[in-house]
């Protein structure tokens, strides 16, 4: 058993020997306490259980214990088609909906070759900007109520319901959108969809400023967060720990920069870090990926391109609806993608994106059939839970709480 695969074992199944390589003699002496927190509790940020080695306040050790939420969506997506199958990704990463429909469908069309519209891609990036500042306002409300400022967690919720309007408006949905499809979109945004992103874009950046004027010089903020929970470059790389934790130490790592997607090369923003390491460099990063997130939505909308929003490629892609009524031939195809799904080619693919927690790929494997012969997800939580004992020992237990909320978990993206 490997350092890694300690720290991830299900506490509830191990015998004493076992136990010996995941807390110290001391805690199977009786001299430490061995706490459980969760999976019922607030702070966890979802259902999981922390086994905490406590020496009086002080925290000794900490194991995270996942897998409350399993679901099987990988094994579930490989007894789907490939089109039946993407919808079951938007479940994964519940904040990040469209980042999981954008990263699938990029391994699809890898895996078919397929072609992607001008228009569709700049689209997708603006959607994949905007669900990023929603998931990092969701963070930023909930991980300051952690720490007792309520206030801030009121006005992040009052700006993250703009952007779920402005889902609602291009999808019919506010959050399992499936709008990414693979050559594509769904359909074309609606002709009020720019004025209501260029009318968010100008707003926020004056509510962005409400929070650092809440947090930046608030003492009691910063006695929770500035050295606490600290964590180094070279640890980060050991564990594989990516984006704004592994960014919060300095390391200016970012997949869109590294290895662009939909076209993310041609936008100029930058790759916010720090170099503290603690709760404070991790909120610093992800306030400054808001503004960044921003410059780049701003420039998708200023040269956003006209034309179509989906592959001409039949073979794999539905023909429009406004066909289906007239062509019969439309109607057949349309009736034999949903019905059987289309054929790729024999082989296997690798595609990551950079969604708010950090590296998301997927592995793509076909075995020449309808349907994914393997679907594997590497998601940024799981690795990211990993370093929890690094954060939290020698820490206050109170501390433990804000140690969570600064890697910002989500349970779906771990429990797969």
């Amino acid at each position: 058993m490997n350092r890694g695969e300690c720290f991830m074992t299900n506490i509830r199944e191990v015998s004493v020997d076992e136990l010996r390589h995941l807390v110290s003699e001391r805690a199977l002496q009786g001299e430490t306490m061995l706490l459980n927190m969760g999976p019922q509790h607030p702070s966890t940020h979802g259902v999981l259980r922390l086994l905490l080695e406590l020496d009086g306040e002080i925290v000794v050790n900490c194991i995270p214990d996942i897998g409350f939420l399993h679901t099987g969506v990988e094994k579930n997506m490989e007894n789907k088609t490939y089109q039946k199958a993407e919808v079951m990704t938007d479940r994964l990463d519940y904040l990040n909906p469209i980042g999981n429909n954008l990263v699938y469908c990029l391994a699809v069309e890898k895996l078919l070759d397929l072609d992607v519209p001008p228009r569709a891609q700049a689209i997708r990036v603006i959607l994949a900007e905007l669900t990023r500042i929603g998931s990092h306002l969701l963070w930023l409300g909930t991980s300051a109520l952690d720490l007792a400022a309520m206030s801030v967690f009121l006005y992040t919720m009052r700006e993250r319901e703009k952007i779920l309007d402005i889902f609602e408006m291009v999808s019919g949905q506010r959050m399992m959108t499936t709008y990414i499809r693979p050559g594509g979109l769904w359909r074309d945004v609606p002709v009020e969809f720019e004025a209501a992103v260029y009318k968010f874009i100008d707003e926020l950046p004056r509510e962005i400023q409400k929070y650092h004027d809440l947090l930046d010089e608030n003492e009691l903020f910063l006695d929770r967060t500035k050295g606490v929970a600290t964590i180094t470059r070279d640890e980060c790389i050991a564990y594989g720990v990516t984006g704004p934790v592994l960014r919060a130490t300095g390391m200016a790592y970012d997949i869109r920069k590294a290895i662009p997607y939909s076209g993310y090369e041609q936008y100029d923003f930058n790759i916010p870090t720090r170099t503290e390491g603690d709760v404070y460099a991790r909120y610093a990063v992800r306030m400054d990926e808001m503004e960044e997130s921003l410059k780049i939505i701003r420039q998708a909308l200023d040269k956003l391109p006209y034309g179509p929003v989906r592959s001409n490629n039949r073979k794999y892609v539905p023909p429009p609806r406004s066909e289906i009524g007239v062509s019969m031939e439309a109607l057949i195809h349309h009736f034999k993608l949903w019905t059987e799904g289309f054929y790729p080619p024999k082989g296997s693919v690798y595609v990551a994106t950079e969604s708010p927690r950090g590296e998301l790929g997927v592995f793509l494997e076909s075995d020449g059939g309808p349907k994914p012969y393997r679907v594997h997800y590497r998601t940024p939580t799981f690795a990211n839970l990993q370093v929890m004992p690094i954060l939290t020992r020698g820490q206050f237990i109170a501390d433990v709480v804000a140690a969570i909320g600064s890697i910002d978990i989500v349970l779906g993206d771990a429990d797969r």
